[in-house]
């Protein structure tokens, strides 16, 4: 059995390794948060390692410890983006709601929001480093979409002669425009336009009655 003594010791080295981890987790986190911040200034081309580790207090060889390239960094930014996704969407089925949820975001991630409508547009072309992952992420996003709405048609909440993956489009070119409107002009009422469209959209795409008949299931 081991003496107190050596238990004691064990538990005081553990803690500086521990307390090294969270520093460092600590050092991370403020190397994305300026990251978002910069780029949503000015792109990833006009942005440069260097300068997101003199703005964040670390040297360049700190941040090169957590993120080894700049296309390592720009994918972190964008995992950030889709934890924060997953993390407050409920796509238990109903869409209107889930839309006028949209508009939190710009609450509670403003830089977020700016910083992956940038590298949207800077990665439209077929050979940008993010081109790929991106493309592959909005059709991911036109699936759920279009398979909430499938779900609502086939338990009644839903008409059945919308189609799902058109109106999936529609309504993920809404969010995006709102995005690149909102960095535009940050003084849009976002609460009230998201909550105008999901009312019209609820509108035009639910059966009479079918908020009941869906809850009643």
């Amino acid at each position: 059995m081991a003496s107190a003594a050596s238990v004691q010791g064990q538990s005081q080295g553990a803690r500086p390794y521990a307390t090294l981890l969270a520093k460092g987790e600590d050092r991370r986190q403020r190397i994305l948060s300026v990251a978002e911040r910069l780029l949503a200034r000015n792109g990833w081309r006009n942005t440069s390692l260097a300068q997101i580790a003199r703005e964040a207090g670390v040297t360049s060889a700190g941040l090169l410890h957590h993120f080894e390239s700049k296309e390592q960094l720009l994918n972190a930014v964008l995992d950030a983006r889709d934890l924060d996704d997953d993390t407050h969407a409920d796509r238990s089925g109903n869409l209107a709601d889930e839309i006028r949820r949209v508009a939190e975001r710009f609450v509670r991630a403003p830089e977020m929001v700016g910083t992956f409508t940038v590298l949207l547009v800077e990665n439209i072309q077929p050979d940008a480093p993010l081109h790929d992952r991106l493309l592959k992420r909005q059709q991911a996003a036109r699936d759920i979409v279009a398979d909430i709405i499938t779900r609502g048609q086939l338990s009644g909440r839903y008409r059945t002669d919308i189609d799902a993956a058109t109106k999936a489009v529609e309504i993920l070119a809404f969010i995006n425009g709102m995005e690149t409107s909102w960095l535009l002009d940050p003084s849009l009422p976002l609460t009230d336009v998201f909550k105008s469209y999901a009312e019209m959209l609820g509108r035009e795409i639910e059966q009479p009655g079918g908020r009941n008949g869906a809850a009643d299931q």
